[in-house]
């Protein structure tokens, strides 16, 4: 048997073997949580910027032929709305974050993250270039601990520290007003990943770190294509670090420009976000009614946000509820490890508006229903 092969069996035999599968059932599971992603206002936006000669491909690097003035429009759009200094426009939001992580700390810096930061934050890890330190989850003394520690060993660089705002497979959110105090005590950097917290948090939906925005030492990563509908991911910062990113980040410095007819499809996002208030207001009214199913519930509590675990600890439960769901007609998935850690399979229940109250009722029907036959 192959190497290959054998890694496969390997997954197969632990119940972690992925496979793609199609869109079926009613949509809880996408990241879409203003029901942009299909909407008219975003296809009309498409339309009209394709009927003024937006091109579909870039056709080389933003270094090269491949800058296009609808990304430099973007950019600018997303400066201001976010109230940072500068952005900078990514393929993608995983793309942006290994860039980030992988070009801005220097060899004397230290870089400290939570131990549940997402997967595109440790791509750009290379601990021997960069010290890394994992702290605990949302643990700001241990941060702290790690800092004092480090200079103490004789660190003299910078800390960047490392945060999702809202976690995408908890729900919960980051203490962000002790990270940025504790950023300004340190003079730390604080790197904070907004991707599920942008369009439905904060004033016009900048994000549950909007307030903070456009300090010398915060570096924001806004994904769009979750709440806002469209791809590629927007870095907000001070224009210094956006000029070294343009300078020394290999996913921006080789990588292909992204798309300016998404360019454009995404600053119509922006305004559309900035006007979605009926969206948001909608879809805090589905989280309170789920934190309303789930109170008083001994095993899964509620989160407080459209992300909702359904934690069921070993792998096979988590597929096996994950399918009888889907047979009922619910687009829901099971998540296992390495995406989580060991013992915490779970269901990652995700609210949009593209679902009602009463589908919420009918889905915590089947859980309890599943669970009463395990």
């Amino acid at each position: 048997m192959k190497p290959h092969e054998t890694a496969l069996a390997a997954l197969a035999r632990k119940a972690r073997l992925r496979r793609l599968s199609p869109r079926a059932g009613l949509d809880f599971t996408s990241n879409d949580y203003l029901g942009l992603a299909e909407s008219d206002a975003l296809r009309a936006a498409a339309e009209a910027a394709l009927a003024r000669g937006v091109p579909l491909g870039a056709g080389g690097s933003r270094l090269l032929r491949g800058n296009h003035k609808e990304h430099e429009a973007l950019e600018a759009e997303a400066a201001r709305f976010f109230g940072a200094e500068a952005a900078l426009y990514f393929p993608t939001g995983f793309a942006a974050n290994a860039a980030l992580i992988a070009a801005l700390p220097r060899r004397e810096d230290i870089v400290i993250h939570d131990a549940l930061i997402h997967a595109s934050v440790r791509e750009g890890l290379d601990p021997s270039r960069v010290p890394v330190v994992e702290t605990p989850h949302n643990d700001v003394t241990a941060i702290a601990d790690a800092i004092r520690q480090w200079r103490a060993r004789g660190g003299t660089g910078r800390a960047w520290i490392v945060a999702e705002t809202l976690y995408s497979m908890d729900g919960d959110r980051a203490p962000l007003s002790d990270l940025v105090a504790l950023a300004d005590a340190t003079e730390s950097m604080l790197l904070l990943d907004e991707a599920h917290a942008t369009g439905v948090y904060g004033p016009q939906g900048r994000g549950l770190a909007a307030q903070y925005e456009g300090r010398e030492n915060i570096i924001a990563l806004h994904t769009c294509g979750k709440a806002l509908g469209a791809a590629g991911g927007l870095v907000t910062c001070a224009r210094l670090y956006r000029d070294f990113l343009v300078n020394r980040a290999r996913g921006f410095v080789y990588s292909t420009a992204p798309s300016p007819l998404m360019a454009s499809v995404v600053r119509a996002a922006l305004q559309l976000a900035a006007a979605a208030d009926d969206r948001r207001a909608r879809l805090m009214a589905l989280v309170a009614h789920m934190e309303q199913r789930l109170r008083g519930d001994a095993l899964w509590r509620a989160s407080g946000s459209p992300i909702q675990p359904i934690i069921l600890g070993s792998d096979a439960r988590a597929l096996r509820f994950a399918e009888s769901l889907q047979q009922a007609g619910y687009d829901i998935r099971a998540i296992r490890p390495p995406t989580v850690p060991e013992g915490t399979a779970r269901l990652r229940l995700a609210l949009t508006t593209h679902v009602t109250a009463a589908d919420i009722d009918a889905v915590f029907a089947h859980l309890a229903a599943e669970r009463e036959r395990a």
